[in-house]
């Protein structure tokens, strides 16, 4: 099925350019609508998580800029981008940041009381973790963990999703599984999604697929 994206981006990049030791990107430019999904690929050290961490407001570029609903963010003061990305953005990190002492629901919790959003119940069994969240973290496979700290993000109601490697640790039919909920989840709540993945089986469920290289963000 076809999905058609909305007329303002949701996210936008302009002409970003970062450097540490070497330059990763110049003149950088990117898009993402509402009910959209892009993937990012590329050989290690290319700069994609460094990317991702841009957009995500994580990270100040070099140069250009990055707006989210038409809003040049690193132009804001800090505790407004904070604002931002408590209540806009929902960032899948490669490792899961969830508290180990607390049970797999109490970590959900925790985000929607900082986002001020209800939990959905429906995002555990989309996930198929309905069973596990009375339990301890430390209790949980890695795989469990994985997808708890997805289902996290999820019920903070984000209208932008940064995936860094979100299926790194799940085998194939659960990261199929899981990416196919990011994507519907997107189309569902008017939602965009940015995943960054080494896995060109997850990065074709995208409806775009850029390849980082030589500086560069191309179409694949």
């Amino acid at each position: 099925m076809k999905v058609i994206v909305g007329n303002r981006p949701l996210l936008e990049a302009r002409s970003l350019e970062k450097s540490f030791d070497y330059q990763l990107f110049e003149d950088l430019s990117l898009s993402l609508y509402s009910k959209q999904s892009v993937a990012v690929m590329g050989r290690s050290g290319t700069g994609k998580s460094t990317l991702l961490h841009i957009l995500s407001t994580l990270l100040k570029p070099d140069s250009g800029e990055v707006l989210i609903n038409g809003r040049s963010v690193y132009n804001f003061k800090e505790h407004e981008i904070e604002a931002i990305r408590r209540k806009e953005i929902g960032i899948i990190f490669q490792s899961h940041y969830l508290f180990k002492g607390l049970s797999a629901y109490e970590n959900v919790e925790t985000a929607t009381l900082l986002a001020q959003t209800d939990i959905d119940k429906s995002i555990f069994e989309m996930l198929e973790i309905d069973h596990v969240m009375n339990k301890k973290v430390s209790e949980l496979s890695g795989g469990q963990q994985q997808r708890v700290s997805i289902a996290r993000v999820l019920s903070k109601k984000p209208k932008i999703i940064f995936a860094d490697e979100p299926t790194g640790n799940l085998d194939k039919e659960t990261a199929n599984r899981v990416i196919d909920a990011l994507n519907a989840y997107i189309v569902a709540n008017n939602a965009a999604l940015f995943l960054v993945t080494h896995d060109i089986t997850i990065a074709k469920k995208a409806q775009k697929l850029y390849q980082l290289e030589n500086k560069r963000l191309n179409i694949r």
